[in-house]
């Protein structure tokens, strides 16, 4: 695959597809094999997982045809450009809530391996690089994406201002956060929760950027929301999908045993 395979599908109009790993076991990857997925979100923020098996996955994943995204610990520059050193296209950076936050991941993300004194410079004033470093800095980091969690009341105050900034390629809105910093934790049914939800769909696809969001519901949930904009659909994850299909069957296992009693 391409490192740009991603954006340029995006770029184009499409709807991208893809589900969430929380295990990085290389056997565990052929469980998404003929899912036809544009891309796999890994989540490194909220599961154990060292460099050594985020880079096999992610690795893997590119040769099988399908876009690495990594979701950090938290919003920190190191983290990104180590992401992407393990073989990363796409870096979520969660809880986003500052345009301070998104210009020092832009520098990670779009300027590596510029550091020090000459990266703050050139996200001051692009001007200050000369034209074949801009044009080595673009070859290098081409397809790279910028996705910015926002999954709090505070990003939603500031969502214009954030979504002004040019290195942000989209947003993945974090249902549960936000939810919870909403004061309806859980409630993804509430008034309020889709009006926030709406609101971040709309501004950030009349910003030009790109949307997802992730649920670990059925699938009609997330045709609900790409119906509204949403143009990168994450579904569920692994351990919610092996639960809900777990349960189902062994639910259908004990009806048919009993009707045979």
């Amino acid at each position: 695959m391409k490192k740009d395979d991603l954006l340029m599908k995006l770029s184009e109009g499409a709807t991208v597809y893809g589900t969430c790993l929380t295990n990085l076991s290389s056997r565990w990857l052929r469980t998404v094999e003929g899912a036809e997925l544009d891309f796999v979100f890994l989540d490194t923020e909220h599961i154990p997982a060292d460099r050594t098996s985020l880079s096999e996955t992610c690795w893997l994943l590119r040769y099988m045809g399908i876009t690495p995204i990594v979701r950090i610990a938290n919003p920190d520059p190191v983290l990104a450009v180590q992401a992407l050193d393990a073989g990363a296209i796409g870096i979520v950076a969660p809880y986003i809530e500052t345009v301070a936050q998104l210009t020092a991941l832009t520098g990670a993300i779009k300027y590596r391996p510029l550091k020090g004194e000459l990266l703050e410079s050139a996200l001051a004033d692009t001007t200050l690089i000369s034209d074949y470093t801009s044009k080595y800095l673009q070859e290098y980091n081409a397809g790279h994406l910028l996705i910015a969690n926002i999954e709090s009341k505070p990003a939603l105050e500031r969502l214009d201002a954030l979504l002004a900034q040019p290195g942000l390629d989209g947003v993945f809105i974090g249902p549960h956060d936000l939810s919870v910093s909403l004061g309806i934790a859980e409630q993804y049914d509430h008034p309020d929760f889709e009006e926030a939800v709406q609101r971040i769909v709309s501004s950030t696809r009349k910003a030009g950027k790109h949307v997802g969001i992730q649920f670990w519901m059925g699938p009609e949930i997330q045709a609900r929301w790409a119906r509204e904009g949403v143009d990168m659909v994450i579904h569920s994850n692994d351990m919610s999908l092996f639960s809900q299909k777990l349960q189902s069957d062994m639910q259908a296992i004990r009806t048919q045993h009993l009707l045979c009693h």
